[in-house]
């Protein structure tokens, strides 16, 4: 009876640890995904649509921008690259986060890959450096926000015809939560300075060439600054 009270406890540890890690993910994607779900009734998209990008993308910057280029009329072959070149940098934090994940099963890997957000990454990313987090509490995080993305954005779909677009600042939600994140991953120095170059060089990027590859070349660029900014500081410390 103690065993299995200790072992019951254990695995709800896991959970409860991931839950109240994700909970600040899962509010911000409520306004965000019902913003989404206004613009996808504004584009003639039926919520069982909408429902079908939220499970199979799970990606928000990718799902406005696709509804987007809907209602603009776009083909399917610009849509696909558009949201394909947005969403390289899954790339990188995929690989960030694999560093802690060794050694778990593949059919894992692929239930964690399919979770990973800029939100869940920022959130597991802060508690794998400070230690006392495994890949159930990391995986926990993901699902919960997906299955507060599906809902929240399929509730938009249905009932976002009443929310005019706009209102109660779901305009700026995303940005908000963006800026929120970015703030618990500033340590040092180097994350700072690496944040500073990011900055800079996306504004430069997008001022001086067309199109949204600023998003990726900013990211790249200001990441190995960083990478040679922090070996550079670890020799001469």
């Amino acid at each position: 009876m103690t065993e299995h009270t200790h072992v019951t406890t254990k695995n709800e540890s896991w959970f409860w640890d991931g839950a109240t890690a994700s909970w600040p993910i899962c509010f911000g994607y409520i306004p965000i995904g019902l913003a989404l779900g206004v613009l996808a009734t504004q584009a003639a998209i039926p919520f069982w649509a909408v429902a079908m990008m939220s499970i199979l993308v799970f990606a928000g910057s990718a799902q406005f921008i696709c509804v987007a280029m809907l209602a603009a009329g776009a083909s399917t072959w610009s849509i696909i690259f558009t949201t394909f070149v947005v969403n390289l940098r899954h790339f990188l934090m995929s690989s960030a986060v694999a560093v802690h994940l060794n050694g778990i099963r593949r059919l894992f890997l692929s239930a964690f890959a399919y979770g990973i957000t800029d939100e869940s990454f920022a959130v597991n990313m802060t508690h794998f450096r400070t230690g006392n987090w495994d890949h159930k509490r990391a995986i926990t995080v993901n699902q919960l926000a997906n299955t507060t993305w599906i809902i929240s954005t399929v509730c938009g779909a249905v009932l976002g015809q009443f929310i005019p677009r706009g209102a109660f600042g779901t305009d700026y939600a995303l940005t908000a939560m963006f800026l929120a994140l970015l703030l618990f991953q500033l340590h040092n120095i180097v994350y700072v300075l690496t944040g500073i170059a990011a900055l800079g060089i996306s504004v430069a990027w997008y001022l001086l060439i067309p199109g949204d590859s600023y998003i990726i070349g900013g990211s790249i660029t200001a990441a190995t600054f960083g990478y040679f900014f922090k070996q550079y500081r670890e020799k001469h410390t």
